[in-house]
């Protein structure tokens, strides 16, 4: 720097300072989705009773696992997870809806998944219907889903939707308690 005029160096230092009073927002730890057109809302049957449309959680962000209740390895550690996420959200947490999307129609009934979702946080909210609804509701979401019951083969990612319903995020299976909570704290802000 013994050859920058002093004007130069003046000039550099207030260009840092700027660009330090600008910083843009910290970057989502999983995999962002702009501009996507896929995974638009559904309605299938929940294990409350009766139809539910995912277009009433405006407001929400909402963030949705497929799997089913009888799963050999990734469901009960994935929801014993999003139950850890929504704990450290505290109250943030009223603002996020976990939908658990039954890969499994015929073993998963509203009656099945209101025994299994409590375990893991009573807010969840499972959803059920015949198999040509939630096969549809897969592909819509660009969910891997194969087999039959006790041998199914499915992805394991989270999908995130922000407060409009827009499908925002991919989280991955190895994705941390804390990176979770981090991208979703992100999309509550707006």
């Amino acid at each position: 720097m013994r050859n920058l005029p002093r004007s130069g160096l003046l000039a550099l230092l207030a260009l840092g300072w700027l660009a330090a009073c600008h910083e843009s927002p910290p970057p989502f730890r999983s995999t962002a989705l702009p501009g996507t057109d896929w995974g638009q809302d559904f309605t299938l049957t929940s294990h409350r009773g009766g139809r539910f449309d995912t277009a009433s959680l405006r407001g929400k962000v909402q963030v949705l696992f497929f799997g089913f209740t009888h799963c050999p390895d990734i469901c009960a550690p994935t929801l014993a997870k999003l139950a850890q996420v929504s704990k450290l959200l505290g109250d943030d947490g009223q603002r996020v809806q976990v939908l658990f999307v039954t890969v499994d129609p015929d073993h998963d009934t509203p009656k099945q998944l209101a025994k299994f979702l409590p375990a893991f946080d009573a807010s969840f909210i499972g959803l059920t219907g015949k198999a040509g609804e939630l096969m549809a509701v897969a592909r819509e979401h660009k969910i891997y889903a194969e087999g039959s019951e006790g041998t199914i083969v499915h992805s394991g990612n989270l999908l995130v939707k922000d407060m409009q319903g827009k499908l925002r995020l991919v989280i991955p299976e190895s994705a941390t308690v804390e990176d979770i909570v981090h991208d979703l704290r992100l999309l509550l802000r707006g």
